[in-house]
Parts: structure tokens; C-alpha cells; sequence
């Protein structure tokens, strides 16, 4: 398993390391940024979306959280965003901590995982680490 480069993780839209659709500034909904990523990295993060949707709750909604795409339901439950050559995936540490066997054989950091644009997207892993997460979120809101 390679570990992501410093850059790469979290805060990638900040640094050097520019989301795909951070070029004009901070998108106002997950739309615009989509409008803005390239081929075919918003084919790839078109797929990631749908995987997405597909496992939380109907109530839940997109928003932008430091500048990339999000889901929330009772927080903000999972980020995604493009690159030139890969999808970030961000479901939080803890996430990927517990599914680190699974993750084998993908780039992660602390809080990220890169999906290459050139391989097909594992739907069911991103299904089953987003369900995990609204586990978390549903567990942490009723303490």
C-alpha cells in the first residue's frame, strides 16, 4: 500500500495540489464543482457520487465543505474530490483505519483514500466504508 504524498490528503485543496475544480475558487454546489472537474476525472467522480448516494440516507444532502463535495446527514458523513489522476475519497480516519485490510493496494493517508481515474471504481468498498461512517455519525448523535 502506498502511503499519499504529503499534499495529497485533507487539505490538498489548500496547498499546491489544487483540487481539479479549486481553479476559480471555491464552488458554490456540488454542480458547479462537477461543471468545472475534466475528463475523465468527473466520469470517475460521477461514479463515486452515485456509490455515494446509493448508501446513505435518503435524508441526507450535498453540500460543499472546504471547497470539495460532501455528504451530510447529522454532520458531514463522507468528502470526494478530483485530481489529475485520481479521485479522493474521504471518509475519515477512523474509517479507514478499520477497513485498512480492504484498502490494500490503494494510496491512503490518515484520512483519504485515491481511487485512480484509469481503474474501475470499487463500488461496493465505497458503499461499505460509507455506510460504516453513517454508523458513526448515527452512534455519536444519539450519545
Amino acid at each position: 500500500m502506498r502511503k499519499a504524498k504529503s499534499g495529497e490528503g485533507h487539505s490538498a485543496a489548500k496547498g499546491n495540489r489544487r483540487s481539479a475544480a479549486m481553479s476559480k475558487g471555491a464552488p458554490k454546489s456540488v454542480e458547479e464543482y462537477l461543471a468545472r472537474v475534466p475528463e475523465p476525472a468527473r466520469s470517475a467522480l460521477n461514479k463515486v457520487r452515485a456509490a455515494i448516494r446509493s448508501a446513505v440516507p435518503r435524508e441526507a444532502t450535498e453540500t460543499i465543505s472546504y471547497g470539495m463535495p460532501a455528504f451530510k446527514h447529522r454532520g458531514v458523513l463522507v468528502w470526494f474530490a478530483a485530481f489529475k489522476d485520481h479521485c479522493s475519497f474521504f471518509p475519515t480516519a477512523s474509517v479507514i483505519a478499520a477497513f485498512q485490510k480492504e484498502l490494500k493496494g490503494y494510496p491512503t493517508s490518515k484520512g483519504t483514500i485515491q481511487f485512480p481515474t484509469d481503474k474501475p471504481l470499487p463500488v461496493a468498498l465505497v458503499k461499505k466504508l460509507v455506510k460504516a461512517r453513517v454508523a458513526q455519525n448515527e452512534s455519536k448523535k444519539k450519545s
